[in-house]
């Protein structure tokens, strides 16, 4: 007689220290519930632009269903290195610096990857969007965390990256525009820290997928500085810029070496992109420059409310010059960001999402997504300011 077996004895090591994600932790949390506003998970509240769903369709009724190529279609390969090298100068090789993935995720698993071997260290700047450092672990490697400070508007600076370097440091992740404080970086700070990269003989992976939701001054990639082309590799997308968050595709941008070894992983884990939502990026890169233009202009007026609203209830908040989030601070209430954010959802139902998810960093903050209508912008800010009254009385 064969005895049952306790299955988690199985489990390897890694995965058991990996904690859920808190932002699906407060989704699922609201599902099936009425009368929720949420500010929760960083989703466009667009619908992707019907000429780029109506390609997609149409590519279906032709039969286009099969497997590309595992770099990705060789037409948006082109498309991307055509879109970059207008907007920055960047100059990649379709054939073989860039490769397509599904989603940014993906893009950021696998470079991770790709050069983290165990005991590698890898600096993560935080607070910071989930998914870095249960990555890092994943792959062996150990996360350093670099805290940014919301007197510096929660930039990096060279300051700061400095001490966290040791014989032991591979590389660092930037993620600028920062999910989740809506921070950028300068060219002049992306410089400083580009010189302790390469004095270091750094790598960076760089997460970019806000670039195009930049409100004051312009992008900077870290590609684009000089010496830092084949030192860095660009992840991004097209789920916030375009609406197409469903779509799961991704891309990143780099050496060919570095390409070349994120495809290796790619082609056993994911194989290729779905070839429907590559056909989609091509339409988006191509003709979708109104509609995103649109959506930025929309965020930005949501911006300037929000941030407005939060003050005058009493919770400080910088304002964001990048992505969707605002990052309100609620140390001073005597609450934990968790108990904020949780009885905030009982008594008021709005949902955010507590900043210590972000790291330790991210604690006595909230993290607010403004990509929501106005209307429930309002009423968020409505509930919000009743919250906080009621915790003075």
């Amino acid at each position: 007689m064969r005895l049952p077996c306790d299955s988690s004895k199985f489990i390897a090591e890694a995965v058991k220290n990996i904690p859920p994600s808190g932002i699906r932790r407060f989704f699922d949390l609201v599902s099936g519930l009425e009368d929720i506003i949420s500010l929760g998970v960083g989703e466009p509240d667009f619908v992707t632009p019907w000429h780029i769903r109506e390609m997609c369709i149409h590519s279906l009724e032709k039969g286009q269903t099969s497997y590309t190529s595992n770099y990705g279609l060789p037409e948006l390969r082109e498309e991307l290195t055509r879109t970059y090298y207008k907007r920055y100068g960047l100059d990649y090789d379709p054939a073989s610096e860039i490769l397509i993935t599904s989603g940014v995720s993906e893009a950021l698993d696998i470079a991770i990857r790709a050069i983290v071997n165990p005991g590698d260290e890898v600096i993560v700047v935080q607070p910071s969007y989930v998914a870095y450092v249960p990555s890092v672990i994943l792959a062996g490697g150990r996360p350093v965390i670099v805290r940014t400070y919301m007197d510096d508007d929660f930039s990096l600076t060279a300051e700061a990256l400095k001490p966290a370097i040791t014989n032991k440091t591979k590389a660092i992740i930037l993620n600028f525009p920062n999910n989740p404080t809506g921070a950028i970086m300068t060219q002049e700070g992306l410089e400083d820290v580009a010189d302790l990269v390469v004095d270091n003989n750094l790598f960076v992976i760089s997460d970019e997928v806000y670039e195009c939701l930049t409100y004051e001054g312009n992008h900077v990639p870290v590609s684009s500085l000089e010496g830092m082309k084949d030192r860095t590799v660009m992840l991004n997308g097209l789920s916030k810029s375009h609406a197409m968050t469903g779509f799961r595709l991704g891309f990143a941008m780099g050496s060919s070496e570095i390409i070349r070894s994120m495809m290796m992983i790619h082609q056993y884990c994911m194989l290729c992109a779905p070839i429907t939502a590559q056909v989609g990026a091509i339409e988006a890169l191509r003709n979708g420059k109104e509609e995103m233009e649109r959506m930025v202009r929309e965020y930005d007026r949501r911006r300037h409310f929000i941030v407005m609203g939060f003050n005058s209830i009493g919770l400080k908040c910088l304002k964001p010059k990048g992505a969707f989030y605002a990052f309100p601070y609620m140390g001073d209430t005597g609450l934990s960001s968790s108990e904020f954010a949780e009885r905030l959802l009982d008594k008021k139902k709005v949902v955010t999402i507590p900043g210590d998810v972000f790291g330790e960093a991210g604690e006595g903050f909230l993290r607010c997504a403004y990509a929501a209508s106005m209307d429930d912008l309002k009423k968020a800010i409505e509930r919000m300011g009743d919250f906080v009254d009621g915790l003075k009385k």
